[in-house]
């Protein structure tokens, strides 16, 4: 966790992060109070440090707080822990971490900030919250939609910083530019493994790496080195480049990253024991329990190459033998003459047993006295018997005996274990101070394989909720106060709630095209705020690179997206809930340009109607001035009759339906003004009393319908509908990577099984008019890519026992997670291919389990070949030859 310090510079708030495991700080500068409270929430510290300059502000009173400047960032340092410094925000931070952890004035940290000038704005508490970026009860949570549910951890902590910093445009085109490449590729993927940065720094630097970590480095550089060995990956890895720069602040070249990778896969091979090994088992020797050599041997063998430690294995391996040699001649003739001359009830017994809290193997005797054993067969080994004593020199029974031979053995084989546990430790340090030469390289590699593994899961995600790529615009360069170019707005078509499924069912699309401020209209109930919501998160989306809830969008590059919905009051900072809401519109209206969206829900609704009016229409006119897109929604239609000077701002509504004499939302977003608040029908739902709701009817009556007949009426509503635009799958031909020969035979028969159903099925002649179809194959620590998300799929599992498993589904990658749960069968492989539909592949599942049985491949599940009408084909098939 990072040290953390806050200041106050003329851009506004900076936050500095110390990293005193990596020996790294980068600083952002520029902050609004609201982004740096986010920030705050979402971040887990060691310590933090508030900069003297936060006590300034505009009143000189340096009482922190004062007229609301700073009061939203002190409420919420006042309930954690802090420690104020001053001097240079950055040389005085840096000598506190020296200070805190104990080190040397001679450490050097580096910075690794990286620029943010054309990075938009960080979100704002409330537009974090309000769209579920920071989970918050009662509101859609955003980042459950964005992947699927088995991808947590690193990846999901990726995705939520990103969305509370947003990229640089540059860096959002490459994102974009990476999850397409990832929608379209048909062969196998890694599976990533996620390293924690921090934790790979320390433990290299405390030289506490154990095999297993090394292995998951090793995981770590084998899996860069995958993507760049694969032609369709090798795109994606160079496209990730830029954006594990911004999140690790490490510039590394493309060569240097896969050269240094290579490096380090072999060097780590070269040292450590890795899977499928097996030159060092574990000792056994019949009379001496397993479990004995078992906890001796098993902390040090299995983790380095046999090479590196063949003097002290053979050691090891020559105590072990000696052991043996002095437990046969002490202990089992002892044991042979008790089984032969035992009571069935009340004699003596013993056996040879493992005292696992002394570590030693000794004779364990029941109701035994040597002394009654003089003149039998044995009687030379049961003088030699002595009791056993533990490391204390206590007796540690009367049942356990022990011999000086087997004493001394034991002695020689702990001994020579020591050794050789010593000599792995030392060489597991060397390969870790190795290691940390490399360091930056290992950092920036699990970095990218985070980022690879958060955006595949979302491409994942996405394809199946349907989501779509958007178009990335720029703004033009107008002055403040002019519409943006027509091209250069933004236009959301086919819009959905993020929060909706819309593969699950159907759901009311809206079309948003938006060149100027909104000022939105509607009943209780319409949709306003599901509306904003959608809208904001879609463009949040946009300008991250990711896909967005909708049929098609061109999404500007926004300098920053701002969400008001609603205010609480603030009893801790003596404020009111309104006095809170125009402390944010504050922040709203000081920090909005032309290039900003701005989305307000229900202005200016705390307080009196005529002065809640007029300083809502005040609002709409500063923002409509700056040029700013956006939507400000109001219950206030008095607004309509302010002589308001605006030049851009349009009237939109929620449109209603009139049917049966009964007044409906219909959730679409139109043109004009909607004066309908369907308040009372809102009451009556949620079940306030009938006679309050009547006795409200008839003061309503009594007051507003002479002012409605004198000039107030309903505005009739337009609807346009919207045109879905269709989107092209792209299809590129897979390279399958797995060289297997199995899967050559297996997919050769499948080949010809399947043209010639195929054939039958379309009645064609001739086979090239069959529709092509690829086999994949899968290793195992391979998944399936995202184009196979909600396509029908015919799919064979090579088993462990070399059988094979015919099966079709229209979920792949869940269908292979569930086979690879199971005993034995995590590292299965596959070979799959896409067919048209359902019924074909179910057609061909059948076929394939009959026909592959025929020509000899063991099948494990020949029962679901027994479905009647498929795989009952009378086709030939002489002409295949397996090899």
């Amino acid at each position: 966790m990072p040290v953390v310090g806050i200041s106050r510079s003329a851009r506004g708030y900076c936050i500095t992060f110390v990293l005193e495991t990596m020996k790294t700080y980068s600083s952002e500068d520029g902050l609004t109070e609201e982004a740096l409270v986010t920030k705050l929430r979402t971040c887990r510290y060691h310590h933090l440090f508030l900069h003297s300059s936060l006590r300034d502000n505009a009143s000189g009173t340096s009482r922190w707080g004062e007229f609301g400047a700073g009061g939203l960032l002190w409420g919420e340092c006042t309930a954690r822990q802090f420690e104020w410094f001053g001097g240079d925000p950055v040389t005085e931070l840096l000598y506190k971490v020296k200070e805190l952890y104990g080190l040397d004035n001679e450490v050097t940290f580096r910075n690794v900030t990286v620029p943010s000038e054309n990075r938009p704005r960080s979100l704002s508490l409330g537009t974090a919250t309000q769209i579920g970026a920071i989970p918050t009860e009662g509101i859609p949570c955003l980042l459950k939609v964005l992947l699927p549910p088995h991808c947590t951890g690193l990846p999901a902590l990726y995705i939520r910083d990103l969305l509370l910093n947003p990229p640089s445009h540059e860096t959002a085109s490459a994102i974009q530019a990476t999850c397409k490449l990832m929608s379209s590729i048909k062969c196998s993927i890694p599976e990533f493994t996620c390293v924690s940065s921090a934790k790979l720094v320390k433990l290299l630097e405390l030289r506490e790496a154990n095999h297993i970590e090394f292995c998951r480095i090793k995981n770590v550089v084998d899996e860069i080195l995958h993507m760049h060995r694969s032609i369709d990956l090798r795109e994606i890895l160079k496209l990730l480049m830029d954006p594990a720069w911004v999140a690790t602040g490490l510039k590394i070249d493309f060569e240097t990253l896969v050269n240094e990778c290579e490096w380090l896969s072999d060097r780590i091979g070269q040292m450590i024991f890795l899977d499928g090994e097996s030159d060092q088992k574990i000792s056994s020797y019949a009379g001496i329990p397993g479990e004995f050599f078992e906890d001796m041997e098993s902390s040090w063998k299995g983790r380095v190459k046999k090479i590196h430690i063949e003097e002290e294995v053979a050691e090891v391996e020559r105590a072990a033998e000696a052991l043996s040699s002095v437990i046969t001649e002490d202990f089992l003739p002892i044991v042979s003459r008790i089984k032969a001359t035992s009571a069935p009830l009340g004699g003596p017994k013993g056996e040879i047993l493992y005292a696992r809290e002394h570590e030693a193997v000794w004779f364990k005797g029941k109701r035994f006295a040597p002394a009654i054993w003089a003149g039998t067969p044995g009687e030379e080994q049961i003088k030699q018997l002595k009791p056993a004593l533990d490391s204390k020199g206590r007796k540690v029974g009367e049942e356990w005996f022990t011999t000086m031979k087997v004493e001394d053995a034991l002695t020689r084989y702990h001994d020579a274990g020591a050794k050789a546990k010593a000599r792995v430790l030392e060489l597991l340090r060397g390969l870790s101070t190795e290691l940390q030469t490399k360091i930056n390289v290992l950092v920036f590699a699990s970095m990218l394989l985070v980022i690879a593994k958060a955006l595949f899961a979302h491409v994942s995600e996405g394809r199946r909720r349907k989501w779509v790529f958007p178009t990335l615009t720029g703004f033009s360069s107008s002055k403040s106060g002019e519409s943006c170019d027509e091209t250069k707005g933004m236009k959301i078509i086919g819009l959905t709630p993020y929060w909706f499924d819309v593969s699950e069912g159907s759901a009311v699309l809206n079309t948003v095209d938006m060149q100027s401020l909104f000022l939105l209209t509607g009943p209780n109930g319409g949709g306003k705020s599901s509306l904003l919501r959608s809208i904001c998160a879609a463009a949040l989306l946009g300008i991250c690179g990711f896909m967005v809830p909708a049929e098609s969008a061109f999404i500007p590059q926004f300098d920053s997206i701002m969400l008001h919905m609603k205010s609480y009051d603030s009893p801790a900072d003596g404020k009111s809930s309104f006095q809170v809401e125009m402390s944010e519109m504050r922040s709203i209206v000081n920090g909005a340009t032309s290039r900003s969206l701005v989305l307000i829900d229900e202005i200016c609704r705390g307080t009196e109607t005529a002065k809640g009016t007029c300083i809502a229409g005040s609002i709409v006119e500063t923002l409509d001035e700056i040029g700013c897109l956006g939507i400000i929604s109001t219950h206030l239609h008095g607004i309509f009759s302010l002589p308001l000077s605006t030049k851009n701002t349009v009237h939109k509504a929620m449109s209603t339906e009139y049917i049966d004499g009964q007044t409906i939302p219909t959730w679409k977003l139109v043109d004009g003004i909607c004066r309908e608040s369907l308040a009372f029908e809102t009451a009556k739902v949620e079940g306030l009393a009938e006679a309050i709701i009547q006795r409200a009817e008839e003061l309503y009556s009594s007051v507003y319908t002479k002012e409605a007949s004198s000039g107030l009426f309903n505005a009739q509503l337009t609807q346009f509908g919207s045109k879905g635009a269709q989107t092209r799958s792209l299809s590129h031909k897979p390279k399958p990577t797995n060289k297997m020969e199995v899967f050559k035979d297996v997919e050769t028969v499948v080949t010809l099984i399947c043209q010639k159903k195929l054939m039958e099925l379309y009645k064609l002649k001739n086979t090239s008019d069959v529709p092509v179809f690829n086999c994949v194959a899968i290793a195992a620590r391979e998944q399936p890519p995202p184009s196979t998300i909600g396509a029908s799929c015919v799919y064979v599992m090579f088993r462990p026992d070399k059988k094979l498993y015919i099966g079709e589904t229209d979920d792949l990658d869940g269908r292979i997670r569930s086979h690879r749960l199971k005993d034995g069968m995590q590292n299965a492989s596959f070979l799959y291919f896409k067919v048209p539909g359902k019924s074909i592949a179910r057609q061909l599942e059948t076929l394939l389990i009959n026909q592959l049985l025929s020509q000899g491949f063991p099948i494990a599940n020949l029962a679901d070949g027994k479905h009647q009408n498929f795989g009952t084909s009378n086709l030939s098939f002489d002409g295949i030859t397996v090899a």
